[in-house]
Formats: C-alpha cells, sequence, structure tokens
C-alpha cells in the first residue's frame, strides 16, 4: 500500500488551485513560544477549534507548525517536535475539509505528517537544514514551500539578487531529488536575516521572483515585527499593516498568503480582486 496515497491526492489538488488566486493559508502554532501566538493552541483541542475555525473564516489551507522559527527561537528535537504535532493532526484531518500544510524543516517529521494526510511541506530553510526533505517531498508527491533566507544580516546585500541565486539552488537541489515543478512555491522570507529596508524589498520583489521563475509565490509579512519598527504597534495591533504589506505583495504576483488574522484576508483579497475585474 502507497503510505502517501492520501498525501498525493491532497497535493494534486492543492497545486491545481495555485493559479486560482488568491489563496489564505491560516497560521496554526502549537509551540509554546512562538512571537505572536506561542502557548495558545499547545491544547489539542484549542488546536482543533483554532484551526476549525479558521476553516470556516475561509482558509483555503491550514499550516502547522511545532517549533518556533522566531528570532532567537530555542530549536527542538524531531521526537519532541513530532510529539507537539501528532496529538493534533489525527483529529484535525478527521474534522478539517482543507488541505494541511506542516511547518518543519526535519524530514522525519514532514515523512510522518504526510503519511497521515498532510498535503503540503513548508520549509523555511529552502532544503538547506535537512538533506533528506528533498527526498521526502519527491517520494510522498507532497506540495513544498521553499523560503529564502540569510545566515546574517548584511545592509549591503542585494537583496533581489540573492534571492535569485538562492532559488536557484533550491530549485536545482528539488530536481535532482525529483520533487515535480509545479507543485514548488517560493517564498521570499519576509523577517528571516532582512533589515526593514531588505524586508519591503522583499516584499515587492515577489512580481519579479512569479516572472523569474513563472512559480506561484506565498508571503507571510502576517504581525512581523518590520510593522512595528515602522509603526511603533505592537504584535497584536498590525493587522492594518499586514494588510497592506499583503495586498501590496498581491499586486506584485503573490498568490499565497499567510496569515493570523483568515476573515479580515479573505474580506481583503476578495474586494481587491472584484476591482481589479471590473
Amino acid at each position: 500500500m502507497d503510505s502517501f496515497a492520501k498525501a498525493r491526492a491532497a497535493a494534486d489538488a492543492l497545486a491545481a488551485r495555485f493559479s486560482a488566486a488568491p489563496l489564505v493559508m491560516g497560521v496554526l502554532n502549537v509551540t509554546p513560544d512562538s512571537f505572536s501566538d506561542g502557548g495558545r493552541f499547545v491544547a489539542a483541542d484549542a488546536a482543533l477549534n483554532h484551526g476549525l475555525a479558521m476553516a470556516a473564516d475561509g482558509a483555503d489551507i491550514i499550516d502547522i507548525g511545532a517549533e518556533s522559527t522566531r528570532p532567537g527561537f530555542v530549536p527542538v528535537g524531531a521526537d519532541e517536535e513530532w510529539a507537539r504535532l501528532e496529538p493534533i493532526l489525527a483529529p484535525l484531518f478527521a474534522r478539517l475539509d482543507l488541505p494541511v500544510s506542516v511547518d518543519t524543516t526535519k524530514a522525519f517529521v514532514a515523512r510522518k505528517a504526510l503519511a497521515l494526510g498532510a498535503a503540503m511541506v513548508n520549509d523555511v530553510s529552502g532544503l538547506r537544514a535537512d538533506p533528506a526533505m528533498a527526498e521526502v517531498a519527491a517520494e510522498s508527491g507532497a506540495a513544498l514551500v521553499v523560503m529564502h533566507h540569510c545566515k546574517g544580516i548584511d545592509p549591503a546585500r542585494d537583496i533581489v539578487a540573492d534571492m535569485f541565486a538562492f532559488f536557484d539552488e533550491t530549485l536545482v537541489l528539488a530536481q535532482s531529488a525529483g520533487v515535480m515543478r509545479g507543485k514548488i512555491v517560493l517564498d521570499p522570507g519576509v523577517g528571516f536575516g532582512k533589515t526593514l529596508r531588505q524586508n519591503l524589498q522583499a516584499i515587492d520583489a515577489c512580481g519579479a521572483l512569479h516572472e523569474e521563475y513563472g512559480l506561484p509565490v506565498l508571503i507571510g509579512a502576517s504581525r512581523k515585527s518590520f510593522i512595528g519598527a515602522l509603526t511603533g504597534a505592537p504584535v497584536e495591533d498590525r493587522l492594518a499593516g499586514t494588510l497592506a504589506a499583503h495586498l501590496r505583495a498581491f499586486s506584485r504576483g503573490a498568490t499565497i498568503f499567510r496569515v493570523h488574522d483568515v476573515a479580515e484576508h479573505v474580506q481583503a483579497l476578495k474586494i481587491w480582486s472584484e476591482i481589479e475585474r471590473a
């Protein structure tokens, strides 16, 4: 029996929707130390209820993560990460009629989640943290988000040129492992090793990335620190800034939006789309 049959079918259906922009990806953090909602959804019941609420609000994808990637985060081992995820995934799949993305850099965790039926792996390392991740994505037929990041902040860095070089290498790694190109999504990595100016440039570069590679672009600027740096708003009051950043990214070619506030994004993106069509 093919242990990845559910994952492959879900990934195929999801990839077929990549061109039906926009898609809203709701964030479900089951970590005690996430920068925005750490600890709120660690319990399985709370996580399930939040996932169902985001689905009711119009989310197209639920992205669940069990290891924080905020600045200064404390890494956890693969066994601990899976121990956080496993009690939540089964009831989530049983109750949720939406594709689920697993936010992990570990092939061990990705493999187990995909075997249960996850459709997508969201790898913030861009296939750099675990050499086996590309092979797992290829074997399972999963959709794959690869994110650009810089190991250190360098104000002199040409961030767009750096993204092109990074994704050139990433796509070679994916292709060599047998990952289907049509299932790959690019993420410019807002907030990962970038200055304030570089974060703004990364948002504006969504169009350049799509034009260069012909692949869907995911943007995840939700509640991030650059909004606070520009506005002085605390994390819980950054919805307006998030919407502004995401609508700009949408106008520049982003098609998938990783967000904490699902209902507000569904409404804003719908109105923007209707105006464009009119």
